[in-house]
């Protein structure tokens, strides 16, 4: 389901509000995805970039950012 507001998420060690988030990556919230009985997001999506929220641990909830640029420029 696409949200266009922020809903806060937690992960073991780090509850990531909006201004959390922002900080973290560098970039302002823009939407994010939430698949169908989770409790984080899978995408969110900034000004200027996608985030692909990747899972490291089946056993601890923890969680990486992957920052991919929305509009590459080709030269």
């Amino acid at each position: 389901m696409m949200i266009c507001e922020w809903k806060t998420f937690a992960t073991d060690s780090e509850t990531y509000t909006q201004e959390v988030f922002e900080e973290t990556v560098g970039d302002e919230f823009e939407a994010m995805q939430v698949e169908d009985n989770e409790e984080i997001p899978a995408y969110i999506w900034t000004v200027n970039y996608v985030i692909i929220v990747k899972k490291y641990s089946k056993v601890l909830t923890e969680i990486l950012f992957e920052k991919i640029p929305r509009n590459p420029v080709c030269e």
